[in-house]
């Protein structure tokens, strides 16, 4: 009996210490994994890969070294390498069975990773959101609207999804309708408004910018105008239109209209 006792007091001591330094490993691990990625995400490291394949393999890189930490830990507490492959591949079968809808999104990852309809920086819309991607991750698309909300979006709905990418090509589109009094002269207007174009230091002057009169609507004329930028301009770019246009208008006594109503009465 006190042979068996002795056995078990050492077999738990050792199991103690085996336990304690299996937590070590985790915490000292888990560490340097933290270390690493927190490297990897700073802007002057590997520059030269793509920010969408850098957001990736950063996130696939943080869940398989704290997977391989956990690993090297449970071998130090005596478990099988056999049995750990068993183990996970259960664990990984009864996920996978529980959570379909991750692993649409891993797939969904790789389909954006292989096609790339967007890129970190695009801005994009898609389900109903307008922003900016900031990353992408296994699971995760996060783009930041333009009131500065983060939306984090499934990448197995994004992969199946309608997306609008506003930077692929390199300019993007400024369209106004510009309404005007019946009375002004048309070639006034189009040349009033073609100079604040042409004075805006943003707009793309060498691209196909253009100011036509649209249609004649029930009290005004209604122009068109469409001016180049680059994605990043086009809030500033928008805003300034419609305000230099305003001011440029007003400057040449040309009238913006409104409605209004005449009633005659008869006696």
């Amino acid at each position: 009996m006190e042979e068996a006792l002795k056995k078990f007091i050492a077999g738990a001591n050792d199991f103690v210490i085996d336990l304690v330094i299996a937590l070590i490993i985790i915490i000292v691990g888990f560490k340097i994994v933290s270390i690493i990625i927190g490297s990897m995400k700073k802007p002057h490291k590997y520059g030269k890969l793509d920010p969408t394949v850098k957001s990736f393999l950063i996130s696939f890189l943080n869940i398989a070294l704290k997977l391989l930490v956990l690993v090297i830990a449970l071998q130090v507490l005596g478990v099988s390498s056999a049995s750990i492959v068993t183990v996970l591949g259960s664990c990984a079968l009864a996920i996978g069975l529980g959570l379909q809808g991750g692993l649409s999104n891993i797939a969904g990852s790789i389909m954006i990773l292989i096609f790339k309809p967007f890129k970190v920086g695009d801005f994009i819309s898609t389900n109903g959101f307008e922003g900016t991607v900031k990353s992408i991750s296994i699971f995760y698309t996060k783009i930041i609207t333009p009131d500065n909300k983060t939306v984090q979006l499934p990448n197995g709905i994004l992969s199946n999804n309608n997306i609008i990418n506003y930077n692929v090509n390199g300019k993007r589109r400024i369209d106004l309708n510009i309404t005007v009094d019946y009375k002004s002269n048309i070639n006034q207007v189009k040349k009033v408004i073609n100079g604040v174009i042409k004075r805006h230091s943003k707009i793309l002057q060498d691209e196909k910018n253009l100011v036509r009169l649209l249609s004649h609507a029930e009290s005004s004329l209604v122009f068109a105008v469409k001016a180049w930028v680059v994605p990043e301009d086009y809030w500033d770019v928008y805003y300034d239109l419609m305000e230099q246009i305003k001011e440029e208008l007003d400057k040449n006594h040309i009238n913006i209209p409104f409605n209004q109503l005449d009633v005659h009465i008869k006696k």
